[in-house]
């Protein structure tokens, strides 16, 4: 996978050359025309460039290069159309390998927020589905309480009647009427 990177780079890289190439192309043909161009623009950086690789010539070779005889104009002139077409393909390719980094870096931040947003509604899901849970616990046991309270409810009313029934043979001794079954209280009065 690592390998097959390489020739697209060298392929994106040929690409941008070809692309930036009629630029570079027609700012020397400027240069060659243009009197302005040419001489504030083209012979300041080529004569330059001329004594900065003429003195690391000669100083590789041993030689003492105090002052290096400038270049003529025409020279110059062409060195300086050469240079800035260069720099020209240049700038193109560092502006594209830029534009490309910033949009794989917001791709990044757009996938992160998008993670991040996914993992907020899962988080309030969850919280939503515990409380629903804790909703249907509190129900199932008030259910339970309520069914447990409906099968000891006919316990209770037997045991009412019964007590009802002793209370009325205590009076029939005792001589009294039985009291009505409404004016009993009942316990969960």
């Amino acid at each position: 996978m690592v390998v097959g990177a390489f020739p697209m780079a060298k392929l994106l890289y040929l690409g941008i050359r070809q692309v930036s190439k009629p630029l570079a192309n027609r700012i020397k043909e400027a240069a060659r025309r243009s009197e302005f161009f040419k001489t504030y623009i083209c012979l300041p950086p080529a004569q330059l460039y001329h004594w900065a690789e003429m003195r690391a010539k000669m100083s590789i070779m041993g030689f003492n290069a105090e002052a290096v005889k400038p270049l003529n104009e025409a020279a110059a002139a062409e060195l300086g159309a050469e240079l800035l077409g260069e720099a020209t393909i240049f700038i193109v390719a560092c502006s594209c390998l830029v534009l490309e980094f910033w949009r794989q870096k917001s791709h990044h931040r757009r996938k992160k927020k998008q993670q991040r947003v996914a993992w907020d509604t899962m988080r309030d899901e969850v919280d939503h589905l515990a409380l629903v849970l804790e909703e249907l616990q509190a129900r199932v046991e008030e259910t339970a309480a309520a069914a447990a309270a409906a099968v000891e409810q006919p316990a209770l009313e037997e045991l009412r009647k019964q007590m009802q029934e002793v209370r009325a043979q205590l009076c029939i001794q005792d001589g009294d009427k039985p009291s009505s079954p409404q004016a009993e209280p009942t316990p969960e009065e």
